[in-house]
């Protein structure tokens, strides 16, 4: 395994387009491109036992052509170049010494996870990392492992090789294998809708991001808005991201998510609203990762528009919310009484008189009564004291 230069095996992409051509909100010619884009790299990295597979799915009946001639060239290819290994490995074992024998080994556990053999790889993978010497060895091999459990939505090997990667980062991982290790945990802790811990760990990554083999730099980029959006506080947002160089190099270069970063901070909710319209129809909805919480996402980002909009005000009218928002009074007063009857706006409804009344706790009472509740807790400690000593 070349370690300057991670190859994308397998390649996620495919998994990627697979989504794209069962999603049911894919247009016809997204559709298309999917499948061409999914046929063509199966091609390319001869993937027969990942191909037998889709081909054996009855949810893809109509979806995938069902090209047995690919499919057997394909398999001789898979056969004849693990022949090749096979005997390389033996001849290596006869008159070589163990690197190259180790070599071997690497070499068939990145084709099987090339060509799309799930448990041949991980197995083939176990072996390689048995017999390595050197730990970043093992350490690229357990962050391939990763990658596999990724493209076939295996979340226990994703955390088991995690948890097993950080054990061998500790050991004396270098810097770059070290923040790779983010990026892969963050897109994991993503994908189980943990946003803040995943979030921070790809703010921990910017301005160090390598793991190309995982994702391209503004997928990365955009992940990592839409996270932290979620997860920061206004102040933050403005200098961890929307102020952050390595956002500023390519956020004109992803459509809509500078609009939606400035428009939050800058309190333009109707610009904001319709940004988050665009996010979740061009980001979340399309993503493998993203889709199963994009509806937790909108939620969650409408909440903190409402709740920065109400922080200003003791009072506002829902006819100024709707203006505010670019939405119907009759839109805001039901989604405001849906959160809050949640507990998740500390605001009332006065519907006589059609406004909306903050109920932020003042400052100097909470004070107060966090001072009285802490005395009573000593005034009985002293009294159980007194009573002792009696």
């Amino acid at each position: 395994m070349d370690e300057e230069n991670v190859l994308p095996i397998p390649n996620l992409k495919l998994q990627q387009a697979l989504f794209a051509l069962v999603n049911p909100a894919t247009d016809g010619a997204s559709a298309e491109a999917a499948k061409a884009l999914l046929l063509k790299g199966i091609e390319t990295d001869e993937m027969a036992p990942y191909f037998s597979a889709l081909l054996a799915d009855p949810t893809l009946i109509n979806r995938i052509p069902k090209d047995e001639a690919l499919l057997k060239r394909l398999e001789a290819k898979n056969k004849e170049e693990l022949q090749k290994m096979q005997e390389k490995q033996k001849e290596f074992e006869e008159n070589e010494g163990e690197m190259e024998v180790n070599s071997v080994l690497r070499q068939r556990a990145a084709y099987l996870a090339r060509i799309g053999d799930k448990t041949g790889s991980i197995e083939a993978h176990n072996t390689a990392i048995a017999k390595a010497a050197g730990l970043g060895s093992k350490i690229d091999l357990t962050l391939t492992k990763i990658r596999i459990g990724f493209f076939f939505g295996d979340t226990a090997e994703v955390v088991s090789s995690i948890a097993d990667a950080k054990a061998l980062v500790e050991e004396g991982g270098d810097w770059d294998r070290r923040n790779r290790l983010k990026v892969y945990e963050g897109l994991h802790l993503l994908s189980v809708r943990d946003f803040k811990k995943g979030g921070q760990l790809f703010l921990e990554a910017l301005s160090t991001f390598t793991a190309t083999e995982l994702l391209d730099y503004n997928d990365f980029i955009t992940l990592t808005v839409l996270s932290n959006a979620l997860s920061l506080k206004r102040w933050d947002l403005k200098k961890k991201i929307i102020d952050s160089p390595e956002v500023l190099q390519v956020i004109d270069e992803i459509p809509h998510l500078r609009t939606y970063a400035t428009s939050l901070y800058n309190c333009e909710y109707g610009t904001f609203f319709r940004s988050l319209a665009e996010i979740e129809q061009t980001y979340l909805l399309p993503s493998r990762i993203l889709a199963p919480h994009a509806r937790f996402y909108v939620r969650e980002m409408r909440i903190i528009a409402y709740s920065q909009l109400l922080e200003s005000y003791r009072s506002l009218s829902i006819d100024n919310m709707a203006t505010a928002f670019g939405v119907s009074g009759d839109f805001i007063d039901t989604e405001l009484s849906r959160f809050i009857s949640a507990g998740r706006l500390p605001a009332v409804i006065d519907k006589v008189h059609g406004i909306v009344e903050t109920r932020r706790p003042d400052g100097k009472n909470a004070q107060y009564n966090r001072i009285i509740k802490e005395g009573d807790v000593l005034l009985n400690s002293l009294q159980k004291l007194s009573r002792t000593a009696l």
